[in-house]
């Protein structure tokens, strides 16, 4: 069976520091960014807000996506954000 995969963008402050990850968990992986567990650039750049993620039926597929991502160009990172949330809203709690 294979498992479902995310890549996520959390921020820490509009158009501030952001990281680009991937999980198979994203409830559980965002919630330990927020609570300063299990990555030290998250923790030491306050990346505590999840402002964009997308869904893969594999997580291989996202992993790939991931690879691809990081290596856009900032600006273009944050085009995807403003496209697909405005007001770089925290959508963790839509997703627990």
């Amino acid at each position: 069976m294979m498992r479902a995969g995310f890549v996520y963008i959390m921020a820490s402050q509009r158009n501030g520091t952001l990281y680009l990850g991937v999980t198979s968990d994203l409830g559980k992986r965002v919630w330990e960014h927020k609570n300063d567990v299990g990555s030290e650039f998250t923790k030491r750049h306050k990346c505590h807000t999840l402002v964009w993620y997308e869904h893969y039926d594999d997580i291989q597929s996202a992993r790939q996506r991931e690879l691809q991502m990081k290596k856009w160009k900032r600006d273009w990172k944050l085009k995807e954000i403003e496209m697909n949330n405005r007001h770089w809203d925290d959508l963790f709690e839509g997703i627990v």
